[in-house]
This record gives C-alpha cells, sequence and structure tokens, in this order.
C-alpha cells in the first residue's frame, strides 16, 4: 500500500537535495545510496566524464522472479535554475516552492514515485521481472544523460519515462524532433556618431533577418524561437558581430526540415542585402518518435489505469526529453503525466494526489507486465 506521508515527506527532501544539471552529484550519491538500501544492483556509467557533470548515469536493477521481459522506469536527476535551496511548502494538499525558486517535480516527483513503488514492492513481497532503474544526469538543455547513457548495461526493451506534465494517466505516444541553429553575423565597426554610415550593423542584419522570419508556432507539428542574441559593446559603436541561438522543433521531419532552411535562408538573405558575412551552424538535436496507439506498451498503462481508476489518454508533446533519446537506441519508450506543473518557472506545483496516483500507476505496470 502507498505511504502517502512517506512519500510526500521523500520528495521534499529530494528537492532540497540541489542538483543543477552538470551538478547533481550531491543528489545522485544520495539516490544511489536509497537503491542500494532497497537491495537494487546499482553501477553508473561514465557519461558524466563525458560531458561535463559532477555525477554520472545511475542504472540499478531490481532483480524478480517472474520469467518476464524486463522494464524500464526512467527518470532525471537534474533541475534548471533557479533551482539551489528550494525551500518547499504544502498548501490545500499542493506542494509549491516558496516562489523564490522552481520546485524541483520536474523530475523528482517522478524519482519519488519510483522510490516509493519499490519500497512497497519489498514490503508486500510484490511479484514481479527484473526491474530496471535508470537515472539520468543532463537532461535539461540537450538530453545529454541519455545521449552518453552506457546501453551495453540495459537489457531492457520498453522504458516508462515519468516526466510529463499531465496528471496521471496520460502517455505521450509523440514527440517531436529538433533542430539547434546557430548563428553569427559579422559587420564592421565604425563611429555611431562621427561616421555610421562605414559601419555595417550586425544587429540590424540580425533584425531584419528576424523580421522576415515565420517563428513561435508555425502550425499544429512545429514550433520555431529566437532565444538568445549576444552582440554590441557601446551605444557608439556600430555593432560589428552579434551571436544568436534558436532552434526548430516538428513533429515531422519534413516540415522541421523545411522549417530550419526558411531561418537558415533569411539570415542569408539579411546578410547578402547588407553586404554582412554570415556564419551559421545547424544540427540535429534529438530525433522525433511516434508509437502506435494500439502498441503492447500503449494497452499495459491503458490497463493499468483503468485498474486503479485513473482515465488513460494518449497525446503528443512539443517538449524533448529522454524519451526520445531511448526510442532512438532501440528502446521503446513513452513519456508519463505526472501532474509536475509549470515546470520550469517560480510557480511550479504538484497536488499531492498525482504524486501517490503516480506510485499507484507504477505499481500498477509493473503488475501487469
Amino acid at each position: 500500500m502507498v505511504n502517502r506521508e512517506r512519500v510526500v515527506k521523500e520528495f521534499m527532501k529530494y528537492v532540497q537535495i540541489d542538483s543543477l544539471t552538470r551538478k547533481e552529484g550531491n543528489f545522485a550519491k544520495f539516490i544511489k545510496e536509497e537503491l542500494e538500501k532497497l537491495g537494487l544492483e546499482v553501477i553508473v556509467d561514465s557519461a558524466g566524464e563525458k560531458i561535463g557533470s559532477d555525477a554520472n548515469n545511475i542504472i540499478a536493477t531490481l532483480k524478480g522472479e517472474k520469467n518476464v521481459e524486463p522494464i524500464m522506469l526512467c527518470c532525471h536527476m537534474d533541475t534548471v535554475t533557479p533551482g539551489e535551496g528550494i525551500k518547499p511548502v504544502i498548501k490545500d494538499d499542493i506542494i509549491y516552492s516558496d516562489g523564490t525558486t522552481i520546485l524541483g517535480g520536474d523530475n523528482k516527483a517522478g524519482i519519488a514515485a519510483i522510490i516509493e513503488a519499490l519500497k512497497v514492492i519489498g514490503e508486500e513481497n510484490l511479484s514481479h521481472g527484473d526491474i530496471e532503474v535508470v537515472f539520468t544526469i543532463a537532461e535539461e538543455g540537450g538530453l545529454n544523460g541519455s545521449k552518453n547513457l552506457d546501453y551495453s548495461k540495459i537489457k531492457s526493451k520498453l522504458a516508462f519515462v515519468l516526466d510529463s506534465g499531465g496528471e496521471p494517466g496520460q502517455i505521450i505516444i509523440q514527440g517531436p524532433a529538433q533542430d539547434k541553429i546557430d548563428v553569427k553575423i559579422k559587420g564592421k565597426p565604425a563611429h555611431a556618431g562621427v561616421c555610421p554610415e562605414e559601419g555595417i550593423s550586425a544587429i540590424q542584419v540580425a533584425s531584419s533577418a528576424i523580421n522576415r522570419m515565420n517563428l513561435l508556432r508555425i502550425d499544429e507539428d512545429t514550433t520555431a524561437n529566437i532565444g538568445i542574441i549576444k552582440g554590441g559593446k557601446a551605444t557608439n559603436i556600430v555593432c560589428p558581430e552579434v551571436e544568436i541561438k534558436a532552434e526548430a522543433r516538428s513533429l515531422s521531419d519534413e516540415k522541421l526540415n523545411k522549417q530550419t532552411s526558411h531561418m537558415v535562408e533569411c539570415f542569408e538573405a539579411a546578410a547578402k542585402e547588407f553586404n554582412a558575412e554570415v556564419e551559421i551552424k545547424t544540427s540535429r538535436a534529438y530525433g522525433a518518435f511516434k508509437i502506435d496507439e494500439n502498441d503492447e506498451i500503449v494497452k499495459i498503462v491503458k490497463k493499468a489505469c483503468e485498474n486503479i481508476d485513473l482515465k488513460p489518454y494518449t497525446d503528443s508533446t512539443g517538449g524533448g526529453s529522454d524519451t526520445n533519446i531511448l526510442n532512438v537506441n532501440g528502446i521503446k519508450a513513452i513519456n508519463l503525466g505526472i501532474g509536475e506543473k509549470k515546470a520550469h518557472t517560480l510557480e511550479e506545483h504538484l497536488a499531492i494526489k498525482d504524486l501517490v496516483n503516480t506510485v499507484k500507476l507504477v505499481l500498477e505496470i509493473i503488475k501487469l507486465v
């Protein structure tokens, strides 16, 4: 039986252990010890050494007696900023931060649910097959932990990722690919008050390019955004150089290719118009995934939801997660709603009922496999 008080207490403990991206070391050490106390065989890979984190991915296995294929339960350990010194508070059965930081429910709510489910399994001696628990680093900002996960240590072919903001019952079966677009525009400096006509303003070039660009919501499948612009040293100097970081995402590879090409062409056209130089680098950050509505992994979650009186529904997302990377690496993965609301903001919160229902869902999935 799920211990409501315990899982809330543990979640609140977890979020108070800082674990910003690439600074997950203290939390990873704590969670590794927790898993070992519960009897799991725990190893770590070398992902952190490759990407500059003070921790590595955790791969833990709870051996089972049922002769079934192993399954993976997956969450990420890192949180976004501002995520240091989190002080959780409870109001009307909802957990918030004190308003000066994020809460960290993304993704420690999922971790707390998995740990509680493992405790219940031990306490009630529930029958199960092998369960692999994977807690990744550096998911935020590039899915870098799962990209560098040691897949040779993974046996599961089915994965349940607990990292979506919908209420328990949400089943993400489709997610987008993302392109990163890095741009450097080189103009020509000049004194802005004495001879501005001799300069080429990189800011003006960037402005012209962005002004002609289709951005934000492109269509039902596609989004695009200019996220960062850096440039300029003083108001009396015609800006000689600007750096821009942008992205495009789509559930359709064809649409993504089209949108990325459009953005590149806008930068190139503006540079040509103003006689500036432009350097553009595009890269596919991660690929899209799509799981069939009638796939066995979806049926398992739907049945699990129905067994505990949750309403299951399939959904797509515009966000990336470890789910994308697992699917690319031959592990069929879906992302499950765990109730983390307004993630990445100071208003982030988590209803206790959603945390408890997530534990129940994890337990029911394990029973059904």
